[in-house]
């Protein structure tokens, strides 16, 4: 793009409200609004600022916790609102893209980048829109988040750019050697923000043991509110980094995993972003089609007819939580292998007793 046609460009805001996973989703969306843009800024939650920041092609990051938006919303303020409202007035933005998922509605923050001024705004909507979208665009049945956005952004005028081939990317991760010691390991990440989409403790305690005995060293992840169940789930049989990582230290971490095994939550789709192969632990209580792990290879465990199967369920309805912890340790072992080939060969031990970590263990 000539320097002419840029300054022609619109000052473009890309609206994507919920966790820090739906973010990185967003990501080619974003990448191809910027290839079209002179400015492009993303409106994200708190959950998924970090995520915001980490994406190629963002020139800023505007943050706002709406009450329509996440697992616990925020009460209705009018001066948080009031301040989200003078931000998108100063950043005079030309066009908008409220980016949803299938089961949710743009018209709260249309409203609201309508009364700020955004002169044109787009957005799939199946509700009836007024005059709050230039655009209501229809979304496909069964698209995946990242295509359904890339198909709204191709509709508002955006492509990506020649040579992007349209994967999850984020800027380049830190590297955390430091932190897991130097050789190969495959990243078990027991937590998940939604209960009935990870395994529980127990489960994933026996499989780190499972996978520890077939000879892999395992790195076990978390947050900071995660430590408990990291300490439980590593116990003795793997590194616990609960709590030892923002997210930008996590993509470090996957980015150097050799397989990563977690459920349908942010760091699936932050694997995805670093090119690590998953082992998605996929509770069926959101579709599979519309949230896997994105173009990078995977093997999808958990059972997708289960029935709980489409009810967006928090806390798993089915006593024993049988889609997730009814996965067999010889189901994960195998994942993980097929997954190790697809990346290139065999798993390498190397022999020694490794180098030592910032955790205290020598690994």
């Amino acid at each position: 793009m000539t320097g002419r046609t840029r300054r022609r460009s619109p000052r473009t805001l890309v609206v994507r409200l919920d966790s820090a996973g739906d973010v990185l989703l967003a990501g080619p969306a974003v990448r191809a609004v910027a290839a079209g843009s002179a400015y492009t800024a993303l409106l994200c939650g708190p959950q998924g600022a970090a995520a915001a920041r980490m994406l190629p092609g963002a020139d800023d990051v505007l943050v706002y916790d709406a009450p329509w938006v996440g697992l616990e919303p925020a009460p209705v303020a009018r001066p948080a609102t009031r301040e989200l409202m003078r931000a998108l007035t100063a950043g005079r933005f030309d066009r908008a893209l409220v980016l949803v998922s299938y089961h949710q509605s743009p018209l709260p923050a249309a409203l609201l980048l309508k009364l700020a001024g955004v002169g044109w705004i787009a957005a799939d909507c199946d509700d009836y829109p007024g005059a709050l979208l230039d655009l209501r665009h229809r979304r496909r049945p069964g698209r995946h988040e990242v295509l359904a956005a890339l198909d709204l952004a191709r509709a508002a005028g955006f492509a990506l750019p020649p040579g992007d081939d349209g994967r999850l990317r984020v800027a380049p991760p830190p590297g955390t050697a430091r932190l897991t010691g130097t050789e190969p390991y495959v990243v078990v990440h027991p937590g998940a923000a939604v209960p009935a989409r990870a395994w529980s403790a127990g489960r994933a305690a026996r499989a780190v043991a499972a996978l520890s005995a077939e000879g892999y060293r395992v790195v076990v992840t978390g947050g900071r509110t995660e430590r408990e169940l990291t300490a439980r789930v590593a116990g003795r049989h793997g590194l616990d980094l609960g709590g030892a990582t923002d997210l930008r230290q996590l993509a470090g971490v996957l980015a150097r995993a050799r397989v990563v095994v977690t459920g349908n939550t942010g760091p699936a789709h932050l694997a995805a972003a670093v090119g690590t192969p998953v082992v998605s632990l996929f509770a069926p209580v959101v579709p599979a089609e519309r949230w896997a792990p994105y173009a990078v290879p995977h093997v999808l465990l958990g059972d997708q007819r289960a029935p709980c199967a489409g009810t967006r369920a928090r806390q798993c309805p089915v006593p024993g939580h049988p889609c997730l912890d009814g996965i067999d340790d010889a189901d994960v072992l195998a994942a993980v292998a097929r997954l190790l080939g697809s990346a290139g060969g065999p798993w390498e031990r190397e022999q020694g007793r490794g180098e030592p970590t910032d955790r205290g263990a020598a690994v």
